[in-house]
Parts: C-alpha cells; structure tokens; sequence
C-alpha cells in the first residue's frame, strides 16, 4: 500500500463520517472533488507548498461556495497538517466509502470500439444481477483488445477480450 493512501485513509473515512452525519455525501463528493483537482494542478500544488502561504489562504483556494462550514474546518485541519496534497488520494477513498454505502459498484468497460447504448443497458443489468447492487459504468476504448471487452468493477475483472482470449490460448498451448 502506498505512503500516500495510508496517510490519506483516515482523513478519507473522517471526511465521510461528518458528510453522512450532515446527510451530505453528495456535497462532500463534489466539494472534495474540486479542491482535489485544484491541489493536482501543477501549478496549485506548488502554491499550496509555499511557505508564505497562510493556511487560511490555502482553504479559501479549496474552497467552494455552499459546502458549509465543517467542509471548512476540514480543509484547515487538512492545511494545518500539511496534507493537502494527499486530496486526490482522500477523494478516492471517500468515494469508495461512498460507493459502499450507496451500495453501488462503479465498473469500467473497456472495448475495442464505441459500445452502442443498448448494448450498455444490457451489461448493466447483467452487472447488477451479479452484484445485487446498482451500477455506474463508464467507458473506454482501446483498439489493442482486437474485440470484446474487459469489465472492471473493484476486485473483479472479467475479461472478454479477444486479445486476453488468445492470450489464454497461447499460454494453454504453451504448457
């Protein structure tokens, strides 16, 4: 386990005690979301490690209208423990958190090419039969696979790629 995340998780799981307290998860998400892409920015980043830098100023530069006082608070006690750097890590594992507790799986589908919808409402409920929960999918595309495609939802990969089948083909003829 990285450095990163070890440092990250409890802030991650204290972050998402407090938004389910609020009954704010979706706030939260999108909250820690924006200030997670402003600390990777490059340039951000460098910001935030300034040392001239108050950590006042370093929340107000998170911050988002509307996410409330304890997003705040959050932030500061984040700039005060010089970690914020790790938000990208701590919204990572706070959506897991919430994916958990939303008892949803999130799966990506990687194919050769462009899935067409219906195809996609399809794998869908297949998915969620599978894991009795529901399912966000999001898509890629990579030629490589030649056909099929591969799903990763968390812990399982199923890979229905052309490109993985002759990969198993070639390892079974090998042995």
């Amino acid at each position: 386990m990285s450095q990163a995340l070890t440092l990250a998780r409890p802030y991650a799981r204290a972050a998402f005690a407090i938004a389910q307290d609020e009954n704010g998860l979706s706030v939260w998400s999108s909250a820690l979301g924006f200030a997670a892409q402003v600390a990777a920015d490059p340039r951000a980043a460098s910001l935030l490690l300034n040392p001239q830098l108050t950590h006042a100023e370093a929340v107000s530069l998170l911050s988002v209208d509307g996410a409330g006082e304890s997003f705040t608070r959050f932030l500061a006690l984040l700039a005060e423990n010089r970690r914020l750097a790790q938000l990208p890590e701590i919204v990572a594992l706070y959506e897991q958190l919430k994916a958990e507790a939303e008892r949803v799986v999130k799966a990506t589908v990687t194919s050769a090419t462009e899935l067409p919808a219906g195809e996609l409402d399809v794998l869908k409920a297949a998915l969620k039969k599978r894991f009795g929960r529901e399912v966000e999918i999001s898509t890629a595309v990579d030629a490589s696979l030649i056909g099929g495609a591969v799903i990763d939802a968390g812990d399982v990969v199923i890979d229905g790629s052309l490109k993985g089948k002759l990969s198993r083909l070639q390892a079974a003829l090998a042995q």
